[in-house]
């Protein structure tokens, strides 16, 4: 998947007020920029890291530059646009990264629940439809990836939700987009949301397939793509 525009290096100075930057180009002008991530970004955010932007051709808006990738401990990639995370899944559902969706034949995107609420998607299969949600994975410990980073009243709706499809006889999918290219497995963050944590092994008692993809990033190609499954361990 193609960013929006070229990836311009800076230096992060802060992120504040949740959707807000400052960073510094290697011109040392200081720009702020939006920032798409409403979690904690506990991992994704220290002073100092090399971050990379894209700039909109849009005259109106007021921050022109959103922020995209940041590079934690000088080695690893991270996502911090968590926008990407369903266009990203949808790619790799379409191109046969995800084995149990392969053979549909329709992707509905926020396709409703009976309860009102919506899922990322609805993939209609040959034998049964399957419901949706996607979680974005941005925070890294010692080579595994947690989610939430936050506690999430809405995943533990979402979970909630699919285990409810999942008893009226659908399929039913959790599938972490691993935004962090160093982690190697995927557990649920325990210490953060023990709630989801619980609904999440409940879930998956209750036969919710849980998938992890992992992204890889070209910067100079202004690419990134989920290209591998990832383990998710309990």
């Amino acid at each position: 998947m193609n960013y929006s525009g070229p990836l311009e290096q800076a230096v992060l100075l802060r992120r504040y007020k949740r959707f807000l930057a400052d960073v510094e180009t290697p011109a040392g002008e200081v720009l702020t920029i939006h920032c798409p991530n409403t979690g904690s970004m506990r991992n994704c955010r220290e002073p100092g890291s090399r971050v990379w932007y894209t700039t909109s051709d849009n005259p109106k808006r007021k921050y022109r530059q959103t922020w995209q990738i940041v590079e934690v401990d000088g080695r690893n990639l991270v996502g911090v646009n968590t926008a990407m995370a369903n266009p990203l899944v949808e790619e790799a559902i379409k191109g046969g990264l995800v084995q149990s969706l392969a053979g549909f034949t329709a992707l509905k995107r926020e396709a409703a629940y009976s309860s009102g609420g919506r899922a990322d998607f609805l993939v209609s299969l040959p034998e049964r439809d399957c419901y949706v949600e996607v979680k974005n994975v941005s925070l890294e410990e010692e080579g595994v990836g947690r989610f939430p980073d936050a506690v999430t009243e809405r995943g533990q709706r979402h979970l909630r939700e699919l285990m409810a499809v999942r008893r009226d006889g659908f399929h039913a999918m959790v599938i972490f987009c691993v935004a962090h290219d160093g982690a190697q497995r995927v557990r649920p963050a325990d210490d953060i949301d023990p709630r989801f944590g619980e609904l999440l092994r409940e879930a998956a008692r209750e036969g919710v397939e849980l998938l992890a993809c992992g992204a890889s990033y070209d910067i100079a190609g202004g690419t990134v793509l989920l290209d591998r499954q990832v383990p998710v361990s309990m």
